[in-house]
């Protein structure tokens, strides 16, 4: 039902200046994978192929990583350091890509209008890769996609929040209407301190129905003269259903310096030591086998 992901990566990533003066923020590796493609493997997880990213100037590499680079593959072929791009040449294989660029920075809002015309006239997924998110066991974007063939309407993912950090994000109230379920009746961008409805916090994943686009262009900028998301999805809820989903799952905001260490410390220890530890068993039984 959902084929589509719109990956909004135009933003400059000032928190990591100066790693992010020359390369973009989504393609800081955590590990041995840039921040995106883990992103791009949580949507192929939840049955998409469409990748639709909305880049900015500076950010060809995004581009280039989806894209063969036959020199290097000239350079290891035949080698052990071959099968290192397995991944990505799957991934390469199974999606397809497009893209398209964000002139100007406008906020959230306005890069997902920037890409309406990658998405067209569906429902859709989006993720903000800086946004790491983590389930062994089914992705985010995976048990969203189950409850939208249910409700069949918008829906964002949201997390309990320390009150003292709850400022620096959207915020929502609402309804709870089944375990980890809510539907919303409110939404704020950013509240100030003793103003926020709940310790409800949007992060980055959100499934989107297409009359989004209309609701975003008849939004005012807001907060810090960007057009928010979340003003356009008030509006939304208003007029009709958004629900938010308490996901299952750990996540990591690897748009700081502190949860990009804690995501690379954890995805080390929980993903690539237990991955190299399997293609070492793999070769082992293969020896065994010839």
């Amino acid at each position: 039902m959902i084929k589509k992901c719109l990956f909004p990566a135009a933003g400059y990533g000032t928190r990591f200046l100066p790693a992010t003066k020359s390369m973009p923020k989504e393609m800081m590796p955590v590990v041995n994978k840039p921040l995106i493609e883990y992103g791009v493997d949580e949507a192929i997880q939840a049955g998409m192929d469409g990748m639709c990213i909305v880049t900015g100037r500076g950010k060809h590499s995004i581009m280039d990583h989806f894209d063969i680079n036959y020199e290097l593959e000239h350079q290891i072929q035949g080698s052990n350091k071959e099968a290192l791009l397995g991944d990505i040449r799957e991934i390469m294989k199974s999606t397809n890509f497009t893209f398209i660029r964000q002139r100007e920075m406008k906020g959230l809002g306005h890069a997902i209008l920037t890409g309406k015309e990658l998405v067209g006239d569906e429902p859709f997924a989006v993720v903000l890769a800086d946004d790491l998110c983590v389930n062994p066991d089914e992705g985010v974007l995976s048990q969203m996609v189950k409850l939208f063939k249910q409700f069949r309407c918008t829906i964002v993912a949201v997390q309990e929040v320390p009150k003292e950090d709850i400022h620096k994000y959207g915020v929502i109230s609402g309804e709870m209407i089944k375990d980890d379920l809510y539907r919303v009746d409110d939404m704020v961008e950013k509240p100030k301190p003793g103003t926020e409805p709940s310790n409800l916090a949007i992060i980055g994943r959100y499934i989107l129905t297409p009359d989004i686009f209309d609701l975003i262009e008849q939004t005012e900028p807001g907060l810090g003269g960007e057009i928010q998301i979340t003003d356009a999805l008030l509006k939304q809820a208003k007029a009709g259903c958004v629900l938010a989903y308490k996901f299952k799952g750990k996540r990591f905001d690897c748009g700081s310096v502190e949860g990009y260490i804690e995501a690379t410390n954890y995805c080390y220890e929980h993903m690539y030591k237990a991955n190299t530890k399997k293609v070492e068993l793999d070769k082992h039984s293969t020896r065994k086998s010839s």
